[in-house]
C-alpha cells in the first residue's frame, strides 16, 4: 500500500536534489571561473622610482572573474560617447570582482578583461579609486585622476610584466581601453610563472 505523505516527501527530496545538481553544473560551467583561469591571485614584484632611489614592494591582485561582456560594453560605450566621466559613471555601479593591494592600502576592482596579443595575453584591470604606491603620495592635487589601472602581458609560461598607474585616466582603444594619462608615479610589475 502506497503512503501518500511518504511519496510526496520523496518527490520533494528528488526535486531538491535535482535542483542542487543543476545549480552546481551551472556554477561550474559559468564563464570566468576556474575553468578558464579565474578566480586568480597574482603576486607581483612592484618597483617605482622615488628620485634617485627605487622602492620595491609586493602588490597582490585578486580577480574573482572577468567583467561580463554586456557590462564591459556599457563601460566602453560610456567612454566612447561621453568621455572619461561617462566611463566613470558606468564603472562605479558595477559589482566588485576583485582587489588590488599594496603596502599603502587596497582598492576594489570593477573591470578586468583579457585579450590575446601576438601569442600572449593582455589583462587590463581597473579600480574606481586611486591606489598610491609611494609613501607621501595622496589624492588632493590629482582631481580627475581617479582610477587605478593595471596592465599585464602574460607569456606562454604564465609569467607577466606590466605596469600599475595609481592615479590614472583611460581612453578608448581598438580592443577596449588603454592608459591615457597618470598623475602618480608609474609602477613596474613582474609576476613570476606559476610553479609546475
Amino acid at each position: 500500500m502506497r503512503h501518500p505523505v511518504r511519496e510526496k516527501t520523496m518527490r520533494r527530496t528528488s526535486a531538491i536534489a535535482a535542483a542542487v545538481t543543476t545549480s552546481a553544473l551551472v556554477w561550474f560551467a559559468a564563464p570566468g571561473h576556474a575553468a578558464n583561469g579565474y578566480p586568480r591571485t597574482l603576486v607581483a614584484e612592484a618597483t617605482a622610482a622615488n628620485g634617485p632611489n627605487k622602492i620595491t614592494a609586493v602588490v597582490t591582485i585578486k580577480i574573482d572573474r572577468l567583467v561580463e561582456p554586456t557590462r564591459r560594453q556599457r563601460v566602453l560605450d560610456g567612454l566612447k560617447y561621453n568621455g572619461y566621466q561617462g566611463f566613470m559613471n558606468a564603472l562605479r555601479p558595477l559589482p566588485v570582482i576583485g582587489s588590488i593591494a599594496s603596502p599603502n592600502g587596497n582598492v576594489k576592482v570593477r573591470y578586468a578583461w583579457e585579450t590575446p596579443v601576438e601569442n600572449k595575453n593582455r589583462l587590463v584591470i581597473v579600480a574606481d579609486k586611486p591606489l598610491f604606491f609611494l609613501p607621501g603620495e595622496s589624492a588632493p592635487s590629482r582631481a580627475g585622476y581617479e582610477l587605478t589601472v593595471v596592465e599585464l602581458i602574460f607569456d606562454a609560461s604564465g609569467a607577466a610584466t606590466g605596469t600599475m598607474s595609481g592615479a590614472a585616466r583611460v581612453k578608448p582603444a581598438p580592443d577596449g581601453i588603454v592608459l591615457d594619462d597618470f598623475a602618480a608615479v608609474p609602477v613596474t610589475l613582474k609576476v613570476a610563472a606559476p610553479l609546475k
